[in-house]
């Protein structure tokens, strides 16, 4: 069966003894609720990484890294390999992230070489795709997202997408005040299964893990979470507090 899973994305927020301290905090209020009914991962700036792995107990909260360098190593400066993220502690590395798309130029292509690696190095990647604000209006946002999907991932085996964690992210609601109504999220996270299904069956699809990134805060999480498709979220501003990201981890029940 799929995992149930928050994640918390911080971008570049908090300098490392913040980062640690969070970390440590959210460790002891997860700890002390015993409603927790999900995965639970922090995404930190690389240069936080392996403090914040040796700071907590990681078979209670997962580190993942916000990103991967799409060549193994050599003279690439200011890059970080996916051995580089695996050597920390991480299991995971978010991939793909509308961001890294539209300030970075990352392609499909890029992409489909980034995933390569990190599943080479034992790296789950947290994948994300979405449609602009212009393509959901010119309604075209699913031909954006199956192509998305299937660019960067459908040369993978059966056993490696079964790896792979899909992360829904509606680029018009990501920090814009706008959030995907409930239905509108579930349409688009059952398409995205319906499209895995197509390529690989339908038990590699019931068995993938979809994510909802749309500005999802604890006063959504529940009604998001409730629908069948969507199996948790990857949370951007509100995974910056303790108590804002565990309002997030209780909707999920």
């Amino acid at each position: 069966m799929r995992k149930n899973i928050v994640a918390g994305n911080w971008k570049m927020n908090k300098n490392l003894q913040e980062g640690i301290a969070f970390a440590q905090e959210l460790q002891v209020a997860i700890a002390d609720n015993d409603k927790v009914k999900c995965e639970v991962i922090i995404s930190t700036p690389f240069i936080h990484l392996a403090s914040v792995s040796a700071a907590i107990d990681t078979k209670k909260i997962n580190v993942a890294a916000q990103n991967c360098a799409d060549k193994a190593s050599g003279a690439y400066t200011g890059e970080v390999s996916a051995a580089m993220v695996a050597s920390t502690g991480a299991k995971y590395v978010i991939l793909g992230h509308s961001e890294r798309r539209s300030y970075y130029g990352e392609t499909d292509a890029i992409l489909k070489e980034k995933t390569v690696l990190a599943l080479a190095n034992e790296l789950k990647p947290i994948f994300c795709i979405g449609e602009t604000k212009e393509e959901r209006e010119s309604n075209k946002h699913f031909d954006v997202v199956k192509t998305q999907i299937e660019n960067a991932l459908f040369e993978l085996s059966a056993a490696d997408f079964g790896k792979i964690v899909l992360a829904y992210e509606p680029v018009w609601a990501i920090g814009t005040g706008l959030t995907a109504t409930s239905a509108q999220a579930q349409e688009m996270h059952a398409f995205i299964r319906k499209t895995i299904a197509d390529k690989y069956g339908k038990e590699v699809a019931d068995n993938t893990s979809i994510l909802y990134g749309g500005s999802c805060n604890p006063g959504n999480a529940k009604e998001l979470f409730s629908c069948p498709d969507i199996d948790g979220g990857l949370i951007g501003g509100a995974s910056l507090k303790v108590a804002d990201f565990m309002g997030v981890i209780a909707g999920m029940e």
